[in-house]
């Protein structure tokens, strides 16, 4: 997956790329992403990708920690759902409500993470509800994925948004 626009020059490819540059002036300014060395690598409209080095994120057994895993998968999907509420054009605070993680391998390499909308979810009920009701909830996948494209540790999380104003 990489940074991709359907049509270079667009509306559409113009506000994804806002979007996201918003989204990486942010990521850069949190403390505890900064502490991770979180960056955004990938988004084509659908998935995001965060990667964080193993050296900033290594535990006693010299792989990669749990809950820097966690906090990766956590922010890719909270990252998600802002990069979609700015595509809109929709002001909203955007919350984690719940999520359960599964650590299914140790991670010994860079952490990469990716967000993607659960199945069953459609962001546009979640824009259409919340245009009408000022929150709404959406779930989301994310996942930590190893040098061999194999599934490392999921998270399955609830993200809420709040109209703003």
């Amino acid at each position: 997956m990489e940074v991709v626009s359907k049509e270079p020059g667009s509306k559409e490819a113009a506000a994804r790329e806002s979007a996201l540059e918003t989204l990486r002036d942010y990521t850069r300014s949190l403390p505890p992403l900064a502490a991770i060395q979180a960056r955004i690598t990938a988004y084509d409209g659908h998935r995001l990708g965060l990667a964080a080095p193993l050296a900033a994120n290594v535990n006693d057994k010299g792989s990669a920690f749990g809950g820097s895993m966690t906090s990766l998968m956590t922010y890719a999907g909270w990252g998600l759902v802002t990069l979609q509420l700015q595509q809109a054009g929709v002001r909203a605070d955007v919350f984690v409500a719940d999520s359960k993680v599964r650590y299914l391998k140790p991670l010994y390499a860079d952490l990469r993470a990716e967000a993607m909308l659960a199945p069953e979810q459609s962001w546009e009920l979640f824009l259409a509800t919340l245009a009408q009701r000022g929150r709404a909830r959406i779930h989301l996948q994310a996942r930590m994925i190893g040098t061999e494209g194999e599934i490392m540790a999921d998270l399955a999380g609830r993200y809420v948004a709040i109209a703003k104003g």
